[in-house]
């Protein structure tokens, strides 16, 4: 069982890089939500570092895996390391939500290399990479599907509708990912809508479950590599994280989920939190 107390491992260097590149796109583009991006950052690295079968250069290749960011407001950490791994060049992270960027403030499918679904309007996320999950089989791929939801977004039903058809399909190559960082935009989880106890409550609709301190890398990397996607029990990862991950002055802090307007002195704060690490 892991606790709420998290995030005892420090950032290393890709980890403070990744966190540069979501920097420097908040400055270009003075707002985004920052809260909910720095808990998502070490659950995508070790995704696309290591587990991810795809192909930056052939970002429609048939047999890749399926990564579907449901909660798209974090999609600032999705566009670091798809930066960083070839599918567009750096230098787009700095427009993003300027007038005819490639990037804006949900992700875009049909305008951004690597991202497989449009997404935002929370809880819907699941229910596509089940569609996405269900089409590999019919036509015998071996693609996996990953879809990465927030906390706040197991509120909405179309989660939980989902969930039961997952189980009911055995879909063992589909693997749900719950970005747990007990705060969502106006108060703590366990105020606005209690999910404990979460795992039993996935483990009762039928998935495999693990949970994971999502800021340890060694430890994600262990359990993703771990999963035996050859078992028909869809999986869930719950990974513990915390909200605003790696700025010491936005974690914890609900404020902090969205940035409408990011100012330089907001960029400086960043900038030097980052070199306290």
């Amino acid at each position: 069982m892991i606790t709420e107390t998290v995030a005892s491992a420090p950032l290393d260097s890709r980890s403070r890089r990744l966190r540069e590149l979501v920097i420097d796109a908040l400055e270009g583009g003075k707002r985004g939500h920052v809260g909910s991006t720095l808990s998502l950052i070490e659950i995508l690295r070790v995704l696309y570092d290591d587990i991810l079968k795809v192909r930056p250069s052939e970002p429609r290749w048939p047999d890749r895996d399926r990564l579907i960011l449901s909660k798209g407001h974090g999609c600032l950490a999705l566009y670091a390391i798809l930066a960083e791994h070839g599918f567009f060049p750096h230098v787009e992270l700095a427009k993003q939500c300027t007038p005819n960027a490639m990037l804006g403030g949900h992700p875009e499918r049909q305008h951004i290399p690597g991202i497989e679904a449009s997404t935002g309007s929370l809880g819907h996320g699941l229910s596509i990479g089940i569609g996405l999950a269900l089409a590999a089989r019919m036509q015998a791929r071996p693609s996996r599907v990953f879809v990465v939801m927030g906390d706040g977004e197991l509120d909405e039903g179309s989660v939980w509708e989902a969930a039961l058809c997952a189980a009911k399909h055995r879909l063992g190559h589909l693997t749900a990912i719950v970005d747990y960082n007990k705060l969502q935009s106006y108060g703590p989880i366990s105020e606005v809508l209690n999910l404990e106890p979460l795992a039993d409550k996935w483990r009762s609709f039928g998935f495999a479950v693990s949970e994971v301190d999502g800021h340890d890398v060694s430890a994600l990397r262990r359990v993703f590599l771990g999963l035996d996607y050859s078992h028909p029990q869809p999986k869930i990862v719950i990974c513990h994280t915390v909200k605003g991950r790696g700025f010491d002055f936005a974690e914890h802090q609900a404020k902090w989920h969205h940035k409408a307007k990011v100012e330089s002195a907001d960029v400086a704060l960043m900038r030097a939190a980052l070199e306290r690490w």
